[in-house]
């Protein structure tokens, strides 16, 4: 059981024992009073029996008409005023219900508001006094007596109603506290609830673009690897086909498809394994884009240089695959589509960023109408570049006209080596 459960159940349990105590304790004093004016005679104490059980069966009648069978009915400082007049005529004939008087003092604070419950605090005061001092006949041959005896008891009876007062607000207070607590944990419930189903949904679409991510991942990857490595190696066995009557040709271009067929099942084992280029893996960026740079002028009789510019350093893992297959993609698409002579690649260090430049002398095309002298804009290498800088919060820029070549751009942040993403 929570605490805020524990405290409502105490409360519950004190607010049941203090209404079967208000209720019950005025018969329970009645009683005895009456029980001891029954005895008195048999001690030869003169009594008038008819009077007291006559005033006693009024009061009973009276509290169980307005204290017991509508308590929460309108009227109650006549009530109140009426019940103390029967009290003052049962202590004037019989002083020992002065007991039965206590009533008055928890009665006044339930039944009166503001200053009335300090009138009736000194109204039960004044009628208890009479009690003491043995009736009404002894009260007035005793008056100063009675006076003091009456402040005496007002001012004690006040004191202790002024902290029941502030004890009951303190309660309705704690109550108050409890409910808006309760509300609270109520919402607060809901909006777990609410979190929970939130969180489920979330790694939900977590799940599913991770399982997204990944395939474009793959894509990517199968393109730059395989689609490349076989289309290259298609080149050479087209270049070979037409030159049969020229072994030493043809067995060059054979020996660069076998290459090619080597190093891309080389790349696509690593791709499965989602590890490293086996280019990076072995150097540094710039090293693995010359090297791929050399490899690519080789195959396609291209003059191509590569010049590093600014302080080259070990950046992350992504940052130099993402340049390095920037690089493959755009020495790809010079040699499908730009009939180039010439390319120069910049690959440059700068204190927050890294860019690649790749600028080729050749047909160019518009950008954004698909023309086949370069970068397709519906092509998948194109995409997947974009994808690649994209996810490293970089940018991608592409000028081209035709005639006049085209040129690329790709910048990422300087991300050092093992920093975390």
């Amino acid at each position: 059981m929570s605490v805020e459960a524990e405290l409502r159940a105490e409360f519950d349990r004190w607010e049941r024992t203090e209404t079967t105590v208000f209720a019950v304790l005025p018969y329970v004093l009645l009683a005895i009073c009456l029980f001891i004016a029954l005895l008195l005679p048999l001690w030869r104490v003169p009594v008038s029996l008819p009077t007291v059980i006559g005033l006693s069966v009024a009061v009973a009648a009276w509290m169980a008409w307005f204290h017991t069978l509508h308590p929460e009915g309108n009227g109650k400082g006549g009530y109140y005023a009426g019940l103390m007049a029967l009290i003052a005529c049962l202590v004037a004939v019989a002083p020992w219900y002065g007991l039965f008087t206590f009533v008055g003092y928890p009665q006044a604070f339930h039944y009166l508001k503001g200053h009335w419950r300090y009138a009736g605090v000194t109204v039960t005061s004044m009628i208890s006094a009479m009690a003491y001092l043995g009736g009404l006949a002894n009260a007035r041959d005793l008056w100063p007596a009675w006076a003091a005896i009456s402040v005496i008891s007002t001012v004690l009876a006040a004191a202790f109603s002024r902290i029941a007062e502030r004890a009951d607000q303190r309660i309705v207070m704690q109550r108050q506290a409890l409910a808006e607590l309760h509300e609270a944990n109520t919402r607060l419930e809901a909006a777990l609830e609410e979190n929970a189903g939130l969180h489920a949904q979330l790694l939900v679409q977590a799940r599913e673009a991770g399982v997204l991510d990944e395939r474009q991942r793959i894509a990517r990857d199968i393109h730059d690897t395989l689609a490349q490595g076989l289309a290259g190696i298609l080149t050479q066995l087209q270049a070979a086909e037409q030159t049969m009557a020229e072994p030493p040709v043809l067995r060059r271009h054979v020996t660069n498809a076998m290459n090619l067929a080597r190093e891309s099942l080389t790349e696509a084992r690593r791709t499965v394994h989602a590890v490293q280029p086996e280019a990076l893996a072995e150097g540094r960026l710039q090293d693995a884009i010359g090297d791929v740079t050399r490899k690519w002028a080789e195959v396609n009789h291209i003059d191509a240089v590569l010049t590093t510019t600014g302080d080259p350093r070990p950046m992350h893992a992504d940052v130099e695959v993402t340049l390095l297959r920037a690089a493959q993609e755009a020495l790809a698409n010079v040699a499908k589509h730009a009939k180039a002579s010439r390319v120069g690649l910049t690959l440059s260090y700068m204190e927050d960023l890294v860019t690649l430049d790749v600028r080729d002398d050749g047909v160019g095309f518009e950008p954004g109408t698909g023309h086949p002298g370069g970068f397709p804009d519906h092509g998948f290498g194109l995409t997947g570049m974009r994808q690649r800088v994209q996810r490293l919060a970089g940018r991608l820029e592409i000028e081209s006209e035709p005639g006049g070549g085209t040129a690329i751009s790709a910048s990422v942040p300087a991300i050092p080596a093992g920093a975390r993403r």
